[in-house]
């Protein structure tokens, strides 16, 4: 979840997620990536990420509330650091000073082009997040490609990155190569932003979203295969599950916890719909639990997915670049209408 700002050279950009700070059980991506960013890339990178989980999120932005942050201060091996209230120079063993802000990721996309960093971002990345961002289903619910939007929409140059999780728990060895791999489709896309695209197809301001599955052929000699793809248009059913009110007994008590809003594969998302560690009951007749049915979406039938997509990358075991446009997509066709044909006749 968090957005960091790069920058090369004179280059500068910012980097985010929608996962938080470096935490091994929600957000075990970023600090790799911050680290090939810049020992790899050259890149000079400013992190600004939400100080919690905020998957699901999409391009949300909390318009009543007042943003707040703190300064953190990441450390080897996986970027658990301290925070602070005011910047300070760094302690000995200290990486760099990133920036958490309570908001959203899309957020902190705008306040890191704006208020922090204004005038100094030429590229924005987002992730990398825990699980992939592949289909509709999840690139439209995706705080991570919601932060690269944010970016997008002000005309800054923004890439979404996912790790596709395949295997629960992911072994460790498989994401040096994989955080590889990203450096080498962030450095294509940098280097030619629009003449890379196939087609010699026009890409203006907007974004691509890169989704690298998480599995054993990363370790191959020639890695993963890349492909361009395209978003499948895929939809998703129940996302929540009501909660039936308790027992009747002498002593209960009505119960609460903050249900886990890890990303949709992350270890919590059941894909039959069968969250954990949930509320299990609670004294009111309108109560619901976040539960999301993800079978068709993580393990859809082939049949349906159609060649190209990113759904199918993502099952065939490839890297998938999919350029995006920051807007909604209109039918193919609708803007060639002559005016006479676009009035209505009522």
């Amino acid at each position: 979840m968090g957005i960091p700002a790069v920058a090369t050279g004179s280059n500068a950009g910012t980097t985010q997620n929608d996962d938080g700070p470096p935490s091994s059980h929600e957000s075990p991506y970023v600090f790799g990536l911050y680290k090939h960013l810049t020992n790899d890339l050259g890149f000079n990178v400013k992190v600004v990420l939400p100080s919690s989980q905020k998957s699901w999120i999409g391009k949300a932005f909390h318009i009543k509330e007042i943003v707040t942050g703190q300064y953190y201060y990441p450390t080897e091996p996986y970027g658990y650091g301290e925070t602070s209230e005011v910047s300070r120079p760094l302690k000995e063993g200290e990486v760099a000073e990133w920036i958490l802000l309570n908001g959203t990721p899309a957020t902190c996309a705008n306040v890191g082009l704006y208020n922090l960093y204004r005038g100094e971002i030429d590229y924005v990345i987002s992730g990398p997040n825990l699980g992939r961002n592949s289909s509709a289903a999840f690139a439209m619910s995706s705080g991570t490609i919601g932060a690269a939007l944010s970016g997008a929409l002000t005309g800054a140059r923004a890439l979404a990155l996912s790790y596709g999780t395949v295997v629960h728990p992911t072994p460790e060895e498989w994401l040096e190569p994989a955080h590889q791999l990203a450096m080498q489709i962030i450095k294509e896309l940098i280097d030619g932003w629009d003449t890379r695209l196939p087609n010699k197809a026009t890409h203006g301001n907007s974004l691509y979203n890169i989704n690298i599955p998480l599995i054993s052929e990363l370790l191959a000699g020639n890695g993963l295969p890349v492909y361009w793809t395209t978003l499948w248009r895929n939809s998703y059913s129940a996302l929540f599950k009501a909660i039936p009110p308790p027992e009747p007994t002498a002593n209960a008590q009505p119960t609460a916890r903050d249900v886990p809003a890890a990303g949709p594969d992350a270890p919590e998302a059941d894909p039959k719909g069968e969250a954990k560690d949930l509320v299990t009951s609670i004294a009111s007749p309108l109560a619901f639990k976040w539960s999301p049915v993800m079978e068709g979406i993580v393990r859809p039938d082939l049949a349906t997915v159609p060649e190209g997509t990113d759904a199918w990358a993502i099952h065939k075991g490839y890297a998938s670049v999919t350029p995006l446009h920051a807007a909604f997509a209109e039918p193919v066709g609708n803007g060639r209408l002559a005016l006479e044909d676009r009035k209505w006749k009522l």
